[in-house]
């Protein structure tokens, strides 16, 4: 695995750069994580699976508000026009017809009752505290790291590209209809990813702004990762679920 912690200090060609960014990716983004490999061997209970959606809308439910902190820091009309679609995306136009509910559907399909899942309190520590650090981190750094940090949106075609298809071979109990959040997932984040793709591309105009945003590239694949192994460790085979966190066998 690849070192990226110096990787602008001599200063990076816009094609280096973006090579290094999509590198980050191939090398550290989640769809290379042991559970993620679980989900698509069809080898998780249903309780896994519970766990996994009910700790995952913690993070689903803060990406509006990420992005409402990157908007309110942005100058720039084009910029802010842009980016708001993100918050449309996620909460729809009322709030409740977007993102944010598709994947409430998506837990109360697996059997989750909806006010455990919008409640967030039995979702573990570790994962509020993941999702915690990244919304901190979008509010308190720089702009351009906060859309660096967006950039994990380049590879999430491709996990959900393997998740969707495994999920309904391989779970009896999961429908097209319950994965209904993942539909559109693909070309919004396309479209997404280019946009941020292309400002960091412009922005990151010295060797200091380009590991900046390479840094922030690091930092959000760690987070992503850093859930699933919260996951593995409470619900694979160590069992070590935390105090007032989910607990499969007593849901059903």
């Amino acid at each position: 695995m690849s070192d990226f912690h110096n990787a602008a200090k001599n200063g990076l060609t816009t094609q280096q750069f973006e090579a290094v960014l999509r590198q980050v990716g191939a090398e550290r983004y989640h769809n290379l994580h042991p559970f993620h490999h679980q989900m698509t061997q069809g080898a998780l209970t249903k309780g896994q699976m519970q766990a996994w959606a009910l700790n995952r809308y913690c993070y689903q439910s803060v990406i509006p508000r990420k992005d409402a902190m990157i908007l309110a820091r942005a100058e720039d009309p084009a910029f802010r026009a842009e980016w708001r679609k993100r918050i449309e995306d996620h909460d729809g136009a009322d709030g409740w017809n977007g993102g944010i509910a598709r994947w409430l559907k998506l837990a109360t399909g697996l059997g989750l009752p909806a006010e455990d899942v919008i409640g967030e309190r039995l979702a573990l520590p570790a994962t509020r505290f993941a999702v915690g650090a990244y919304l901190s981190f979008c509010t308190n750094r720089t702009l351009l790291e906060a859309v660096g940090s967006s950039l994990t949106e380049l590879f999430s075609p491709v996990i959900i590209a393997e998740r969707v298809p495994a999920m309904l071979a391989k779970y009896d109990y999961v429908t097209e209809d319950i994965l209904a959040y993942f539909k559109p997932r693909p070309d919004q984040a396309s479209r997404d990813s280019d946009f941020a793709l292309a400002y960091v591309l412009a922005h990151a105009d010295s060797p200091e702004r380009q590991q900046s945003v390479i840094d922030a590239l690091v930092f959000k694949c760690d987070i992503l990762w850093a859930m699933l192994d919260a996951l593995m460790h409470a619900y694979g085979e160590a069992g070590h679920i935390p105090p007032g966190a989910f607990r499969p066998e007593e849901r059903g």
